[in-house]
């Protein structure tokens, strides 16, 4: 069953519109991972590499409501808890629409893709604070407006009519499954609490 969802930012979403993902999925759950696991983390990663993931926090995004619409975006769902999965979830749920998404084009850092390699997790369903789904009229364009703020953003997928919610992944298309618990309460129980 799809929610509805209300919120201040009643931007207008329908088919159509591109699907970009501004900054990375998984990345904060990676530094939260790294900082709880460091001692069995270290048994595989260098120092120095530790430590980099450590600073990854510093492409975490911060941008307030406003900010979005002004670069460009229709409609925004901020990633968190459940990852970016999560958050295709919530905002076609919120809208009741379809979406046609491939999952590789989602951006994500080669530290969050070690990290749940080494602890067996999916990064796609990893906490993704400071990661943001946003819809667009031109994604292309919106893409170009945040690498100029610097902000690393992806066209990732299309709004469509329906309620579908179809992901493409190298083995075909599949459809995207209701919200699982995050990645990260396997690793760190009571996470959220």
């Amino acid at each position: 069953m799809m929610r509805k969802i209300e919120r201040e930012n009643t931007g207008l979403l329908h088919a159509g519109q591109d699907l970009v993902v501004a900054g990375y999925a998984g990345l904060a759950g990676t530094v939260k991972l790294a900082e709880a696991k460091e001692e069995e983390l270290s048994r595989w990663f260098s120092n120095g590499y530790m430590e980099e993931i450590a600073g990854c926090s510093r492409y975490l995004l911060r941008e307030e409501n406003g900010f979005w619409r002004d670069c460009g975006a229709a409609e925004w769902e901020p990633a968190g808890e459940g990852g970016i999965l999560t958050a295709i979830w919530n905002l076609t749920g919120a809208y009741e629409t379809g979406v046609e998404f491939y999952l590789r084009q989602i951006p994500i850092r080669q530290e969050t893709v070690e990290v749940c390699e080494r602890l067996e997790l999916n990064p796609y369903r990893l906490y993704s604070q400071g990661c943001v789904l946003l819809t667009a009229d031109n994604g292309g364009q919106l893409v170009r407006a945040l690498a100029a703020k610097n902000i690393p953003a992806q066209v990732m997928g299309r709004v469509n009519k329906g309620i579908a919610r179809e992901m493409i992944v190298q083995e075909g298309r599949g459809f995207l499954e209701r919200p699982q618990p995050d990645e990260i309460t396997k690793v760190i129980p009571g996470f959220f609490n």
